[in-house]
């Protein structure tokens, strides 16, 4: 009992140890000592600022006017008289394409006109031979038969058989007349031909349609093209006017409907780097170039033409005559509106977030009946709760979060507007975006750290 007596105190020293331990060790998870372990965030102040709303397009930069010559004579070409890189006026010669073919049917046409001609002048004297066998012979015959018929002079026999003499005759001069008729259709189609043949023998030669710069040369002397007449035609020659030059680009059907005519543009060309050129929209698509990636998603984008603005390369220019190639890669940004001394937050800071009925946050929950939480989109947090989506933005209050319910307007790539729903210099948790989205809650205890300290352990 003694040896008892003596271990009891020990016992209880123990004892109370290991309850100070259990204790400092909830007591510090529950906040009661310390800090606790809470969730750690940034804070930053909503300011004003302003704002300039832009759209990213990629595309290549190319010649405001350029032009594609073919030849709409088939043959082999025996004159080229140009070179790639070589300066042109509208109207010089660039190639010739071999004309004899046109020559040959040239000269079928001179013999065709000429062979109309002669069948017209033939039905011509046909028709004054007949006219006057009819004047001199049928038509006087006639009369005196008619006249002898009414003195009852021949028989009836005799008076039908000159009527039909004499409308035969006249059937005979109205068949000739459009004999003549069609020699002079004949010749006027012989004289039409030819005017063609003659036609294509000018078009044997090719002629800049304008005043540029030879781009592409396609073709060597002794190739043979198609003509356009038959098909589409071979290419020969490219020239375009490199004074003017525009950047093409593909945008996004959610993106071009905020893109207008005239909006302001930043030019990045990939053969240039670290400078910035200028530009103006000045043409948007009605319609799109849709395209299939694999199997099921399909990208559908709208051409943008965007002129280059010739000051902003002014010092380019100087060095070289045309700085820009057609076909060089590019990087666009669009301006396509600007919020000047608006509220704003970082767009990290904006979050959308399902709320019931009464605003409240819909908590995500480990799982439910049919399915985890962590599978349902916000939408169908919301449906399933029979609440709504809103935008929120998170709010440090003294060691915790107050969630206020925004709306938003235009943004950059860093900024948001917020027009409703928040004060200027109120405190915004801005990160990290995992919490934003989905942990942070109301009256929540959160730990205010420098961004540089957010991850630290």
């Amino acid at each position: 009992m003694a040896k008892l007596k003596k271990l009891k105190p020990l016992h209880y020293l123990l004892i109370g140890v290991v309850f100070l331990f259990v204790f400092a060790l909830i007591g510090k998870k529950a906040g009661w000592i310390g800090k606790g372990e809470f969730t750690k965030v940034v804070v930053e102040k909503a300011e004003k600022r302003s704002i300039i709303e832009t759209v990213l397009a990629n595309g290549k930069i190319q010649p405001e006017t350029e032009v594609k010559l073919s030849s709409e004579i088939s043959g082999e070409i025996v004159g080229l008289y140009v070179k790639e890189g070589d300066s042109v006026k509208q109207g010089q010669l660039l190639a010739r394409v071999n004309p004899e073919l046109v020559l040959a049917a040239i000269d079928r046409g001179e013999a065709a006109i000429n062979n109309a001609k002669a069948q017209l002048g033939t039905a011509k004297a046909r028709y004054n031979q007949l006219k006057a066998t009819f004047d001199n012979n049928i038509k006087p015959s006639f009369d005196r038969n008619a006249k002898l018929f009414k003195d009852k002079v021949i028989s009836q026999a005799e008076y039908d058989m000159a009527k039909a003499t004499y409308e035969a005759g006249l059937q005979d001069l109205e068949a000739m007349k459009q004999s003549i008729l069609a020699a002079e259709y004949t010749v006027k189609s012989a004289e039409a031909s030819q005017k063609e043949a003659r036609e294509q023998l000018s078009r044997t030669n090719i002629f800049a349609p304008i005043h540029g710069i030879v781009t592409k040369l396609s073709v060597e002397v002794g190739e043979r093209v198609v003509g356009t007449i038959q098909m589409a035609g071979t290419e020969m020659i490219r020239i375009a006017d490199l004074n003017r030059m525009e950047a093409q680009v593909d945008v996004s059907e959610s993106d071009v409907v905020r893109v207008s005519l005239g909006d302001s543009v930043y030019i990045e060309v990939d053969a240039y780097p670290g400078k910035r050129f200028k530009g103006i929209v000045r043409e948007i698509a009605n319609s799109s170039n849709s395209s299939l990636q694999g199997l099921a998603d399909q990208v559908t984008n709208f051409a943008v033409k965007i002129s280059l603005l010739n000051e902003s390369y002014a010092d380019l220019s100087a060095r070289k005559r045309y700085p820009f190639r057609p076909g060089m890669s590019t990087s666009v940004e669009i301006l396509t509106n600007r919020a000047d001394n608006v509220l704003s937050v970082p767009i990290a800071a904006v979050t959308v977030r399902a709320v019931d009925a009464d605003g409240k946050i819909i908590n995500e929950r480990e799982k439910d009946e049919e399915t985890s939480s962590a599978e349902l989109s916000a939408s169908d947090k919301a449906k399933k709760e029979g609440g709504k989506l809103q935008e929120l933005v998170f709010l440090y209050e003294n060691g915790k979060v107050k969630a206020a319910n925004v709306k938003t307007g235009i943004q950059d790539d860093r900024f948001i507007e917020i027009t409703e729903g928040l004060s200027d210099s109120a405190q915004v948790i801005t990160a990290p975006f995992s919490a934003i989205s989905k942990k942070l809650k109301d009256e929540m205890k959160v730990e205010k750290v420098a961004k540089d300290k957010l991850f630290d352990k």
